[in-house]
């Protein structure tokens, strides 16, 4: 019994010993860490993944354990200094430095509101603060990608944050009648006409500027791409009106964030739009699924689902985006909340441990595309 304990405790010890020293096969025999057989594709497809998250999230260090090695995030706010400024942005920059995450995409920039959307006093201001923005995030932060939407006063919006799914996970839904009921915003109607011009009073002082410095200006679909909500219009809310947006300044550097579930809500098949669009037009990507509830198109009820369910073909778009040879950053969108997270009472969108789940199903979709295609 003593000598069985014995080697028991030596085999720990030696697992423990390999671990430590950095994986499991870093202490095997050579037999048993001897290279595998399966052709070697490249990581994630040559993609970079990435996760929405601050430098607090609880995401942080399952990213560095998965190799997620990107990070979509905001400008840290610094006591004295707009976000805008050099030093917000260095020291957003050093934060993630020093974690070892590259900052590679900000999402909803600081200088980019209702003044400008709205084509209200003070736009011409807000707009200069925009292009400030812009220089100021590549040369300090080297970051290349600002996702930006054109949804004035009601960013995304969900009806229903706990909508059951499977095994009593909790969905985000939206429900279009049920949206229907509330008052018009201090801002009143707003048309299509005037947010379609106050978008290309914007588009035409901004794109020369990020195409001078190389800053991808990258453009997020309406969401729910429903008509108006509240009173305000929508008109990011249809593949033909990114058609338009997009020929207000034609360059590579006014293109697309390829949200999945907004598109495909739309009535577009995303993989055949992902190579249309091709890598020139989509320089990031929301990869999520969803479920159209209405039978409408576009649709009025949907929820989001789990990454393995709802309406996208997954594969197909995954391979869509390596057969165009998509290097970007790309991030898993909405997930559900979990069973641990649902007794916690956390609710939305971002909780973790959709996200872990999500980004172990997408890389297996990277890696089983790379084979076929032998990427």
């Amino acid at each position: 019994m003593k000598d069985n304990r014995r080697n028991f405790l030596k085999k720990g010890a030696f697992f423990a010993a390999a671990v430590t020293a950095g994986g499991i096969t870093a202490g095997m025999p050579a037999a048993v860490s001897k290279k595998s057989p399966l052709k070697e594709v490249r990581k994630d497809a040559g993609i970079k993944f990435s996760f929405l998250m601050g430098p607090n999230s609880p995401k942080v260090p399952f990213a560095l354990q998965l190799g997620v090695g990107h990070v979509v995030s905001g400008v840290e706010r610094l006591e004295g200094y707009k976000q805008w400024d050099p030093e917000a942005i260095k020291a957003t920059k050093e934060t993630w430095d020093k974690i070892g995450i590259k900052w590679t995409v900000v999402e909803g920039p600081p200088s980019l509101g209702e003044k400008t959307k709205l084509g209200l006093e003070g736009r011409d201001e807000e707009i200069e603060n925009f292009i400030t923005f812009m220089k100021n995030l590549k040369q300090y932060g080297d970051v290349d990608i600002i996702c930006y939407n054109w949804m004035p006063v009601i960013s995304w919006a969900r009806t229903n944050q706990e909508r059951p799914g499977r095994g009593g996970a909790l969905m985000l839904e939206f429900d279009y009648e049920a949206s229907k009921g509330k008052p018009l915003t201090e801002y009143g109607e707003v048309s299509k006409e005037h947010l379609w011009k106050t978008y290309e009073y914007f588009i035409k002082k901004v794109a020369p500027e990020a195409e001078k410095i190389g800053m991808n200006l990258s453009l997020h679909p309406d969401d729910p791409q429903v008509d108006s909500i509240q009173g305000i219009s929508r008109i990011m809310n249809t593949v033909e009106s990114f058609d338009r947006a997009m020929g207000m300044y034609p360059s590579k550097y006014n293109g697309v964030t390829m949200c999945q579930a907004n598109f495909a809500l739309m009535g577009a098949d995303i993989p055949a739009l992902v190579r249309r669009w091709g890598k020139e037009k989509i320089s990031f990507v929301h990869f999520r699924n969803v479920q159209d509830l209405s039978g409408k198109i576009p649709s009025t009820k949907f929820t989001e689902t789990f990454h393995d369910e709802g309406q996208i073909d997954m594969y197909e778009a995954m391979k869509a985006y390596v057969e165009i040879g998509f290097e970007g950053p790309l991030r898993p969108d909405h997930v559900p909340v979990l069973a641990t997270e649902i007794e916690a009472g956390m609710r939305g969108g971002y909780t973790t441990l959709g996200n872990l789940f999500a980004i172990g199903y997408i890389r297996g979709l990277a890696e089983s595309v790379s084979k076929e295609l032998n990427t």
